[in-house]
């Protein structure tokens, strides 16, 4: 048997309508960060069908399968993401979610579908391939994070894994292409959580109170100086506040505020000297007025850093699969953030686009919106390129 790209196409085709109905199963059965638990459960039984050593439970709720080579090699990893957002989808077709307030409009569950339909290509070639293939089926990307908990559980060892792919569906590129980008292709999220302490009053008196609405106002204005005058202007930043809460009557300046936002970056250094600079930010405002504050800063997901080894070679893969002419570069990383970061952390590895559009079909919202959805045509075609992907890195 030959492993070359015209028998991966060939596999990929064939159980395409096999791995539609997954796709399409997953969705219509969402579930939530960390309480995948139907969900683990159906990919676990889909795995163990296949015969890979199948782990459940892994960092929670999260699935890991393991496929053993005819010979020994390198391990490779494909990671997927299992969670769905509380939201209420608004397609109205036959696979719509079946639970209110619940939908895969991040496109995870193409993701376990494409990690499934590759599994089920290995499974037909397996005495062929030097070294093994472990799938990750990762809870909890959107929030509160599931990669780290795998990661402590050990995930990427027995059999220690080489490297790790993974990718994410792409509303704004066509269905057919994807994209690489070596180097940081997604930011790092930090939370920002402050409470500032007044003294309220009469709005008639401002004088004789500590308004903590006006000093919150101040804060806001000031962090952007950090982006604009503290921080070089070729590295990006982010500080966005999005929540101010004061206050409840019209004309009585409340005891205190509450401010919470998110901090964005490309640069993990950058990442790290952000914190203090915007506690002294606050620090200088609060009491210049007389306030005082109290300051939560979570540090979330890193920035997603990919190989450029590992990227170069997932390029050359990817064009022997879909052409040279569908493989593109990425012009620009996106502010987005995703904890496939830890795993890079760990291991090299690449996280790429996957074109998901179809004008054609009206497939053309992207994620996070109600009515995201994908080109199904990608699950004859994408299974085969991590499949390429993968044994090009084993060889």
């Amino acid at each position: 048997m030959k492993l070359d790209a015209a028998l991966l196409k060939k596999l990929a085709e064939d159980q395409e309508d096999e791995v539609v109905k997954i796709r399409r199963r997953l969705h219509q059965n969402p579930e939530l960060g960390f309480e995948e638990k139907e969900t683990g459960r159906y990919l676990a039984e889909v795995l163990e069908a296949l015969g890979l050593e199948v782990q459940r439970g892994v960092g929670k709720t999260g699935v890991v399968a393991l496929l053993r080579g005819g010979s020994p090699g390198k391990t490779i990893a494909l990671r997927a993401d299992m969670d769905a957002l509380p939201m209420q989808e608004e397609n109205e077709v036959p696979y719509k979610s079946q639970k209110p307030g619940m939908m895969h409009g991040c496109g995870h569950d193409a993701h376990m579908a494409c990690s499934v339909g590759t599994a089920m290509i290995f499974s037909k070639i397996r005495k062929e391939i030097a070294g093994n293939v472990k799938f990750i089926f990762q809870p909890a990307e959107e929030a509160p994070g599931g990669a780290r908990p795998m990661i402590e559980q050990g995930v990427l060892e027995n059999p220690k894994v080489d490297a790790i792919l993974g990718g994410h569906v792409w509303g704004g590129i066509d269905s057919g292409k994807v994209e690489v980008k070596p180097g940081p292709v997604m930011a790092s999220s930090d939370i920002i959580r402050l409470k500032i302490f007044g003294k309220g009053g009469h709005a008639a008196q401002p004088h004789k109170s500590v308004d903590p609405v006006a000093i919150g106002s101040e804060i806001v204005g000031a962090l952007q100086k950090i982006v604009s005058r503290q921080s070089d202007p070729t590295e990006a930043v982010v500080i966005s506040i999005c929540v101010f809460r004061a206050g409840d009557v019209f004309n009585v300046i409340p005891n205190e505020a509450y401010m919470e936002g998110t901090v964005r970056t490309l640069n993990n250094e950058l990442r790290a000297a952000l914190p203090e600079k915007i506690e002294a930010v606050i620090r200088g405002i609060t009491e210049a007025f007389g306030a005082t504050y109290e300051l939560n800063y979570h540090k979330d997901y890193p920035v997603t850093v990919n190989d450029p080894g590992i990227t170069e070679s997932f390029r050359l893969s990817a064009e022997k699969i879909l052409g040279e002419a569908n493989v593109g570069i990425a012009a620009k990383p996106s502010m987005g953030a995703e904890d496939f970061s830890y795993f890079l952390l760990e291991i090299p590895g690449t996280y790429i686009r996957i074109g998901v559009r179809n004008l054609e079909k009206g497939i053309c919202q992207e994620i996070h919106h109600p009515k995201f959805d994908v080109d199904e045509d990608i699950f004859k075609i994408i299974p085969a390129v991590y499949a390429q992907a993968i044994l090009d890195l084993l060889a």
